[in-house]
This record gives structure tokens, C-alpha cells and sequence, in this order.
């Protein structure tokens, strides 16, 4: 009788959930081709359009979509509670670019922002929420990555932030972690900081090493998948950077770069049974990058108070994660760092060593 009870009131609370659906009022966009639940998000569409054809090469998971999601973290992670939670995903990088992209961390971003003022210049948006807002598009063009959520009207800044704040490849673990706690009120535990690192599954380096530009940090730059944490795993520890190229790590699979901070992290006991918790599961990372990501993008600003436009992200495509095994290599070039599991058995892809090719900038 409890189980007959129990099915008639999910009944009746899916019934109540598709009416309260039905019953959501959609506003026509005044293009003539969109609706959106709030009218405020309609000039969204047509960022999102310039966006994908201008920016993204007609949607694609390009150097442009990395460096977009790279502007998000810098922009927003200077924030420190410390100093009073001034700053944070206001657009300063953008307003103040003449101050901030000049910052050591933020080396080679300049061509970033002077690359996307135009697109601001083009349509109604604050710096503030574009630089989220392409991020987010940006994401949404790599296969397998989440559909992010994007809410609109960020505060903006009206000073540059204090150098600093962006942690840097060649800052010790401890470093990092206190630089996430600090950031924001509530700051990042360090879970959290490995969930933020998600990010690194669709990156190259530009700026770590000049002599070799868009080196992955992942046999497949271009799909957000769990690679990046096998591959973070992997023996390849000497380390480079004699010529001033600070942070960097050789790593086991030819042609992708390692970051220091992102080996270290993956063999630090507070953070290295998380690191490999993501390895072959996607659904785990697919889910915490959504809340990393919304965390970040949010500091400095009232979620309370604006305007939840998820909607306009695109749905990015599916696909089927099976981590392997660069070719030629196995479980015995893991160097395990977890104590508590066992690192996962897989496969390893079939073929000879190959060199992964950079990732290029169409711009």
C-alpha cells in the first residue's frame, strides 16, 4: 500500500512540474526567430551567433574557444576575501587591459582582449558578463563538455585588480590552495580547485613556452573528456624551463606540455585521490565542472540578482568517453599517487607513438 502511496505522489509531483513547464510564458525576441522565458536574454542570441561565426569558426573547439575559457578564469579569480571581495568576474581584465594584461599571469592575454573588444563593442553587453558569456559559448563547441550556465548582469569594475591573484604553473601546491580558498567569501576547498582544473582537458599553452606555441595539455585538446587526468598521471617528471620557461613539466606523450602546478596537484596528498577519481568518469567530470565553473564565474556578483539565461548556451554534442592509454603505454607508466585506490586498469589505443599536433590560432 506505502509503495502504491509513494508512486501516486511522484505522479502527481511530475504532473505539477510539465503543467508549471506548459504553463511558462516565453517572450518573443524582437529578431523575429527567438523566445526566451526572460526578454532580457534575448539580445543574447545574437552574441551567441556573432560569437560561433566570428570568434569560434562556425562553432568550433578551436584556440580561440580555449583562450575564451582561459579570459574567464583570469578575470574572475581576482578576488581575495582578505582584501575585502573587490573584484572578481567584472570585466576588469577587459576594462583595465592596459593594466592587468601586463600582470606576469596574465602574459599573452592581451591579444585575447583586444581580439574580443570589438564583439563587445557590437552588441549591448557589459565586459563583465561577455567574457563569461563567450567562455561559456566557447565550452559548448568541444564535444562531450556540459552546457553551462551563463546568468546575466555582472557588476562592473571601475578599478583594475591587484597583481597577484592568478595562480601561477610554477606556484607551490600550497600556494594554489590558499590562492582559491582566499578567493570569494566562501573560497574553494581543495576538491574544488582539481574540479577547476577540468578546464585544462580543453587548453593549450601559449604563453608557458614561447618557442613552442598551443601545446596541448592533452592528447585531445579539442573534447572534453578525462584524458587530461590519465594523462597528468603518467610518468614524465624532468623538469624544463632553464630558458625562463618556468612551470613547465615534460610530459609522457609527445607534443603536450605538462604544468608544473598540474603535476604537483595530481601527487599532492590533499588533492591526488581527487585528481584520479576523475579518470574514465565523465559523469563526475561533466557535473563538477558545471559547479566549479559557475562558482567562478559568478565571484564578486549576487547570483540572487540576475538573470538566469542558460538557455541561449548552445547544447554541446555527446560523446562516448573511454579513457586509454596514449599508444605504446600502459598502467606501469602510472605513477600512483592515491593511497587510498587503486589507479583504474585500461586500454591503451592501438597504433605507434605519434606527436600531437599544437593547436593554432586562426587569428
Amino acid at each position: 500500500m506505502a509503495f502504491k502511496t509513494l508512486a501516486a505522489l511522484l505522479a502527481v509531483i511530475a504532473s505539477l512540474q510539465f503543467t508549471t513547464a506548459a504553463l511558462t510564458k516565453r517572450v518573443a525576441c524582437p529578431d523575429g526567430k527567438n523566445t526566451a522565458t526572460n526578454a532580457a536574454c534575448c539580445s543574447l542570441f545574437a552574441v551567441r551567433d556573432d560569437l560561433q561565426a566570428n570568434m569560434f569558426a562556425g562553432g568550433q573547439c578551436n584556440a580561440e574557444a580555449h583562450e575564451a575559457l582561459r579570459l574567464t578564469f583570469h578575470d574572475a579569480i581576482a578576488i581575495s576575501n582578505k582584501a575585502g571581495n573587490k573584484g572578481g568576474a567584472d570585466g576588469s581584465i577587459m576594462l583595465f587591459d592596459n593594466i592587468e594584461t601586463k600582470f606576469h599571469a596574465n602574459i599573452g592575454l592581451d591579444e585575447v582582449v583586444a581580439f574580443q573588444k570589438p564583439f563587445v563593442a557590437r552588441h549591448n553587453i557589459s565586459a563583465a558578463d561577455f567574457i563569461q558569456f563567450a567562455g561559456a559559448v566557447a565550452v559548448s563547441n568541444c564535444p562531450g563538455a556540459p552546457r553551462l550556465p551563463f546568468f546575466l548582469g555582472r557588476k562592473t569594475a571601475t578599478a583594475a585588480a591587484p597583481d597577484g591573484l592568478v595562480p601561477e604553473p610554477f606556484h607551490t601546491v600550497e600556494q594554489i590552495l590558499d590562492r582559491f580558498l582566499d578567493a570569494g567569501p566562501e573560497g574553494f576547498v581543495d576538491v574544488e580547485v582539481v574540479w577547476a582544473l577540468s578546464a585544462h582537458t580543453i587548453a593549450a599553452a601559449n604563453d608557458v613556452d614561447a618557442a613552442v606555441p598551443g601545446v596541448p595539455f592533452d592528447s585531445t585538446p579539442s573534447v572534453f573528456d578525462t584524458q587530461f587526468f590519465l594523462e597528468t598521471q603518467l610518468r614524465g617528471t624532468t623538469f624544463v624551463g632553464k630558458g625562463g620557461h618556468q612551470g613547465e613539466v615534460q610530459s609522457a606523450v609527445k607534443g603536450v606540455m605538462r604544468l608544473q602546478s598540474d603535476h604537483n596537484l595530481a601527487r599532492d596528498t590533499r588533492t591526488n585521490c581527487e585528481w584520479q577519481s576523475f579518470v574514465n568518469n565523465h559523469d563526475k567530470l561533466h557535473d563538477r565542472f558545471i559547479d566549479a565553473w559557475l562558482k567562478i564565474s559568478l565571484l564578486g556578483n549576487d547570483q540572487n540578482t540576475m538573470i538566469d539565461c542558460s538557455e541561449v548556451i548552445p547544447v554541446p554534442k555527446t560523446i562516448n568517453d573511454v579513457a586509454k592509454f596514449p599508444p605504446s603505454l600502459t598502467n606501469r607508466d602510472v605513477e600512483q599517487a592515491c593511497a587510498d585506490t587503486p589507479f583504474p586498469t585500461l586500454g591503451t589505443q592501438p597504433g605507434a607513438a605519434t606527436v600531437v599536433p599544437p593547436v593554432k590560432r586562426n587569428h
